[in-house]
């Protein structure tokens, strides 16, 4: 029975601490083995499978307390399938060595977009739990779909910043060709390079070639500030372009997006969480892993019983 496996919010500690113990990280496969170890799951618990059949339960859940460590910044990817444990999950596990109580897990496992006032982030949750057992089934499918994209999201993020600028343009082609812009693949051509301009990327909208949108494509940590829009404002005009889009892994800052909006419609600004979105949605470097139907009664059919 599956019923003797951690759910995965008691996986986060156990995680930590194996985590700790592999200064220069571990495998995520070597990870999943070594937690089970350290909380004595059997071998009859490992094979438990979820009920796609895909993985087992246990991995499942332990990566999801990864999932919660990365977001609380305890913990890091440096690679694809590799585990490390940061500074701060140091100092986390220093001040917990021999567990976390009910309330510090409730804000590890407690997932929201930005920074807030404990006060405030405490009665947000409460809240959400409150909504929760309240919501129906369809509501709960829909929240669970939101988490899996967000942390589907996040783990894009940290792939996209460990591969190459030249992987990053080129990957922003793709999607901007998956969404329809070009007529063709070969009509999204990758510029970016020493003496590019500030462009990166330029696709061609029609056969003729008399309409083109040109693109800057920037990794970056922190949020683009005016200076970076202005410049490639420049490039565009250097060209005597009229559309151009501005895509980043981070976010914008408010005179950024000011100035976006005050040129028209010359610039259209695509931050990370977009980024992603459009990922998701439009599956390039993501595949479907399941699909869920959910029946509902044909009262068309039952008319004539």
């Amino acid at each position: 029975m599956a019923m003797d496996i951690p759910t995965y919010d008691q996986f986060i500690h156990p995680l930590l601490c194996v985590l700790a113990e592999h200064h220069d990280g571990i495998r995520a496969r070597d990870a999943y083995e070594a937690v089970a170890d350290t909380v004595g799951l059997t071998e009859e618990a490992r094979d438990e499978l979820l009920a796609s059949g895909q993985q087992a339960i246990y991995q499942n859940r332990i990566g999801w307390a990864n999932d919660r460590l990365k977001r609380q910044r305890l913990a890091m990817s440096p690679k694809r399938g590799e585990w490390r444990i940061t500074e701060a999950g140091r100092t986390f596990l220093a001040a917990h060595p021999d567990g976390i109580d009910e309330a510090t897990l409730r804000e590890l496992t407690h997932v929201e977009r930005g920074s807030q006032a404990a006060p405030k982030r405490k009665a947000q949750q409460a809240d959400a739990e409150a909504a929760a057992s309240k919501a129906s089934p369809e509501e709960r499918i829909d929240a669970a779909i939101s988490e899996l994209n967000e942390s589907l999201s996040a783990e894009l993020l940290d792939m996209i910043m460990g591969a190459t600028a030249d992987f990053f343009e080129r990957l922003v082609l793709d999607i901007l060709h998956s969404m329809g812009y070009g007529v063709s693949r070969q009509a999204l051509d990758q510029v970016g390079g020493v003496g590019d301009g500030g462009i990166d990327g330029i696709v061609t909208l029609d056969r003729l070639g008399l309409e083109k949108v040109y693109v800057q494509a920037k990794r970056w940590q922190g949020n683009v500030g005016r200076p970076e829009i202005q410049a490639f404002y420049g490039a565009l005009a250097g060209r005597r372009a009229h559309k151009g889009v501005f895509i980043t892994t981070s976010d914008y800052t408010a005179d950024a997006r000011g100035f976006a909006r005050n040129v028209s419609d010359a610039i259209v600004l695509v931050d990370g969480a977009q980024l992603t979105a459009f990922m998701i949605e439009y599956g390039v470097g993501v595949s479907s892993q399941r699909l869920v139907k959910i029946g509902r009664v044909d009262s068309d059919y039952f008319e004539l019983a």
